[in-house]
């Protein structure tokens, strides 16, 4: 298989080419830009594009514009985009496509080497891979109750605060770090619009939302 990588994040690109490479998997680019994507799978017609979502010049949705016009440009080119977020109305259009080898996964899901490998072979063979939590995030796409707002894994949280449960146990509940329960909190707060106030206020805040739903 022969794959082209964008992404602006060096340790993580290198990191993704070093998995690649354990699998036999050859990386015949790898470019930091959407501009530069597009001239490599056009040079190399890979069998698989990996792309981040957000690069320079604006690290807003130039990965994924630039997969769009990847597809364009070579229709069937199976891609897979990687995304801190769901950048909604691309990644729509992305999927919507009506063809296969697309996949969405947001970077977490890296850390899960057995998971990516699956997906990046999953999309090259013309499959989808699409993230738990990009489909529950556009599943509420139009939706009035702020609880619809929440991924998957964030429901999961705020229902383990629910339960009363530290961010140490939910982190050991869930088998996550420290850092990521408090990111998924952080998300939360900011989706059911509890602004900074003291920690534990929004805490009751985000619970009584939820026990009220």
């Amino acid at each position: 298989m022969r794959v082209v990588i964008a992404e602006d994040a060096v340790l993580l690109r290198e990191g993704v080419i070093r998995l690649l490479a354990d699998e036999n998997i050859k990386t015949v680019a790898a470019v930091d830009n959407g501009d530069d994507l597009l001239d490599a799978v056009k040079e190399h017609r890979p069998d698989l594009a990996i792309v981040d979502v957000r690069m320079p010049p604006t690290f807003t949705d130039e990965g994924l514009r630039a997969a769009l016009g990847a597809r364009e440009a070579i229709p069937g080119l199976p891609v897979l985009v990687l995304s801190q977020y769901v950048e909604e109305s691309y990644a729509v259009e992305l999927l919507s496509g009506g063809a296969g080898g697309v996949g969405y996964l947001l970077k977490e899901r890296v850390a899960d080497v057995g998971d990516f490998l699956d997906a990046v072979k999953r999309v090259a063979g013309g499959g989808t891979a699409i993230d738990p939590d990009v489909i529950a995030q556009l599943m509420a796409r139009g939706r009035k109750n702020p609880l619809d707002a929440l991924t998957a894994r964030e429901s999961e949280v705020l229902g383990l605060m629910a339960q009363g449960l530290s961010n140490t146990a939910i982190a050991n509940s869930l088998v996550v770090s420290h850092g990521a329960v408090e990111k998924h909190i952080g998300n939360i707060f900011s989706k059911l619009g509890l602004e900074a106030s003291s920690e534990e206020h929004r805490r009751v805040r985000a619970v009584l939302t939820y026990l009220g739903r």
